[in-house]
C-alpha cells in the first residue's frame, strides 16, 4: 500500500461515524454493558490535555470517549488504533501511561482497548507490569488483532455489520500492497457488496471514503476503477459515488487526455480478451472520444477476442 502521512484519519473519522457498530463487532462483551440510548461523548479536547505529545501524521489513532453503563454510571472507553507497519516496543507501556493520565484527570479508570492493525503474526501486547523488591504492577488491556479475520473471512461477508467492511478493505490493503491490478479487483468488489448489502445512499458514501483512502491505487488502475463503478452504478441505477466524482472525471476529459483513455482502454481489453493484432489496434486508435467511453462501458461484457471484434464492426 502507498505510505499515507496521516494514516490515523481514516480511522478515526470512520470509528466516530460506526462507534457503535465498531464496539459491537470488535468488542462484544462491552458492547452488551453499555447504554447505547445515550450517544457517545468524544472528549478529543480533553485527550489532547491528557496526551499533548501526540503529533499529526503519526501511525495511530487515539479516542478517548465517554459512554454510560446500563445500570447509569459514565464509563471512559479509550480506544487506540495501532496503524504503523511495524510492532512498537513501547506500546504497552504508551497504554499504560495513557490510563494512568486519565485516571488522574477524571479520577475514574478508563476501559483500554486497542486495534491492532499491523502485518506480525506474533505481536500481540495485551499488558504492561513491573516488580522491584515488593513493589509490583500488572495493567492488562483488550486487544483485536485484525490479521485474525483472516480466518474468518466468510463470517464477514455475512456480517451486517457496516465495521465488517472496514476490516474486510484493511486486511486487503494488506494483502495485495505489492499486487496492484488484484487490488483494483478487491476495491471494486468491496464497493459493490456496499450496495449489495442495500447501504443507504450515505453509508455507501461513508465507507466507500474509508476504502478509497487505505485501498489506494496507482494512477493507471485508478482509471480504469473508475470506468469500471461508473459502469457497474449505471447498471444497477445507483450513481452515489460516481457522480459525485463526475465533474472531475468528465474535466478530465475535457483536458486533452483522450490519449491517456485510449492507453487505458487497451490495458482493460487485454485483460479481458488477451493481446489483440495490430490492425484491431489501429481501428480502437481511429475511435473517437465518444466511441471510446462507450468501448469502456461494453469491454466488461467481452470475454473473447471475437466479441471486440464484433462490437468494432458496428462502430
Amino acid at each position: 500500500m502507498a505510505a499515507c502521512t496521516d494514516q490515523d484519519s481514516p480511522w478515526k473519522e470512520i470509528l466516530r461515524q460506526y462507534f457503535p457498530d465498531a464496539i459491537a463487532f470488535l468488542f462484544a462483551d462491552l458492547y452488551r454493558l453499555i447504554d447505547w440510548k445515550k450517544p457517545p461523548e468524544f472528549l478529543d479536547k480533553e485527550f489532547q490535555q491528557i496526551a499533548p505529545d501526540t503529533e499529526i501524521g503519526k501511525r495511530y489513532a487515539d479516542l478517548l470517549v465517554k459512554v454510560w453503563r446500563k445500570r447509569g454510571k459514565e464509563l471512559f472507553l479509550l480506544l487506540h488504533v495501532e496503524v504503523q507497519a511495524k510492532p512498537e516496543a513501547n506500546f504497552a507501556e504508551r497504554m499504560f501511561i495513557y490510563a494512568l493520565r486519565i485516571f488522574d484527570r477524571f479520577r475514574q479508570p478508563a476501559v483500554s482497548l486497542a486495534i491492532l492493525c499491523d502485518s506480525q503474526k506474533d505481536w500481540r501486547p495485551n499488558r504492561y507490569e513491573f516488580s522491584y523488591g515488593r513493589t509490583q504492577l500488572s495493567f492488562q488491556f483488550d486487544t483485536v488483532k485484525l490479521l485474525d479475520y483472516q480466518a474468518r473471512w466468510a463470517e464477514l461477508e455475512a456480517s451486517h455489520n457496516p465495521f465488517a467492511t472496514v476490516v474486510m478493505a484493511h486486511l486487503k490493503a494488506q494483502e495485495t500492497k505489492r499486487k496492484p491490478t488484484d487490488r483494483k479487483e478487491w476495491k471494486l468488489s468491496l464497493v459493490r457488496r456496499l450496495y449489495e448489502a442495500g447501504y443507504s445512499r450515505r453509508e455507501v458514501l461513508n465507507l466507500f471514503k474509508f476504502i478509497d483512502w487505505v485501498m489506494i491505487l496507482p494512477e493507471g488502475l485508478k482509471q480504469a476503477f473508475w470506468v469500471e463503478l461508473k459502469a457497474y452504478e449505471e447498471e444497477r441505477k445507483v450513481p452515489y459515488i460516481t457522480s459525485i466524482e463526475e465533474i472531475g472525471f468528465e474535466r478530465g476529459i475535457q483536458e486533452g487526455r483522450q490519449e491517456g483513455q485510449r492507453s487505458l482502454i487497451l490495458l482493460l481489453l487485454e485483460q479481458r480478451v488477451g493481446q489483440f493484432p495490430d490492425r484491431t489496434h489501429d481501428r480502437i486508435a481511429q475511435l473517437s472520444l465518444p466511441q471510446l467511453e462507450a468501448l469502456a462501458i461494453a469491454l466488461l461484457n467481452f470475454s473473447s477476442l471475437a466479441d471486440l471484434e464484433a462490437w468494432l464492426e458496428t462502430h
